[in-house]
């Protein structure tokens, strides 16, 4: 059984408390915040090591604003904009795609972690608020041109906006299915690699925490997400029910892990995958008191989940009540 947090830990050490006092035995860390002192210092305190890996969110190292030909465009052949915080990338992009996997390999072959879990594996779209934002991309010659050739539409008009017309009137399932399949390919690419330099090493996946009829079924035909399709190359699942900063009740951490237990297959049988380990919300964003907390994590562990992570470090360690929570639940479980 994993009981993770997402941070970086020296807010615990700063605190004089250590990992396994605490019940913690995995701790999920940004990659570029990741260092061998860390990762040693985890394990001696009865830890694993897992690296949380950007996939599709340009703004990491400033590449889309650097590199505008990797700027999604939308059905009216503008660049797409900004999801509030979240700045997407056109999963096409051959230039980007090298340039992520390289990173990839740079990381791996540095640092030898329990896992990697890829991040912001989706089309462009922010679905961490109440009321989530989709766009309809990407239509750029080279999404376009994929399409066409995996597919065997052929896309009429001469503008973008007549093509995406076309697309829509025509060939509506095809595209929806493209688009996870462009998705799914990364997924493979990203598998294949963690494999092949640390064979040992787990690949997660951060998701989004929906249901396939929530939003009339925009996980799979906004975000791309088709997890059937995805488990091959994916060890564990980690949707995100952050509750609060979603508008719903802390019941439906419970409620999301029994459907996600339900509809897709998972073990918690030693040596089989996928798993279910959810990532739940222990940052104020609304308030989340700390017997709030205490119930959330217990939710995160029901039916067939094999691990629950509490997110964030710095939010567990503002306040004593939230350590103490962290501490009862992993401690009992234990």
């Amino acid at each position: 059984m994993i009981y993770g947090v997402f941070g970086y830990p020296i807010r615990f050490w700063e605190k004089d408390f250590r990992l396994s006092d605490l019940g913690i035995n995995a701790v999920f860390i940004s990659s570029g915040d990741i260092d061998q002192k860390t990762i040693e210092r985890i394990g001696a305190e009865g830890g694993q090591t897992f690296a949380e890996f950007p996939i599709l969110n340009g703004d990491y190292d400033g590449y889309v604003a650097n590199h505008p030909e990797a700027h999604p465009i939308d059905e009216t052949g503008n660049p797409v904009a900004r999801a509030t915080w979240f700045m997407g990338v056109c999963p096409t992009d051959s230039a980007f795609r090298t340039h992520k996997m390289g990173a990839l390999r740079s990381f791996l072959a540095e640092y030898n972690v329990n896992g990697v879990w890829m991040d912001y594996l989706h089309w462009h779209a922010q679905f961490e608020d109440p009321y989530p934002q989709f766009y309809k991309t990407c239509f750029c010659e080279s999404c376009i041109e994929s399409f066409q050739v995996a597919t065997d539409v052929a896309v009429s008009g001469e503008t973008i906006a007549e093509k995406a017309e076309c697309i829509f009137m025509q060939a509506g399932c095809e595209w929806e299915d493209w688009r996870v399949s462009v998705l799914v390919d990364w997924a493979r690419e990203f598998h294949s690699i963690v494999k092949e330099i640390r064979p040992d090493a787990l690949v997660g996946n951060f998701q989004a925490a929906w249901k396939d009829e929530d939003f009339w079924g925009a996980r799979r035909r906004c975000l791309g997400l088709d997890f059937n399709a995805l488990a091959p190359y994916v060890d564990v699942f980690s949707p995100m029910p952050y509750h609060g900063r979603s508008g719903m009740l802390p019941e439906y951490v419970r409620e999301y892990v029994e459907y996600f237990s339900s509809r897709y297959r998972v073990y918690t049988d030693p040596d089989r995958y996928p798993r279910l380990w959810p990532i739940v919300q222990a940052f104020d964003s609304p308030r989340v008191e700390p017997e709030e907390l205490e119930s959330i994590l217990e939710y995160g562990l029901a039916n067939q989940s094999s691990g629950v992570i509490a997110f964030t470090i710095d939010s567990i360690i503002a306040g004593p009540g939230k350590i103490t929570a962290i501490k009862k639940v992993f401690t009992e479980k234990r």
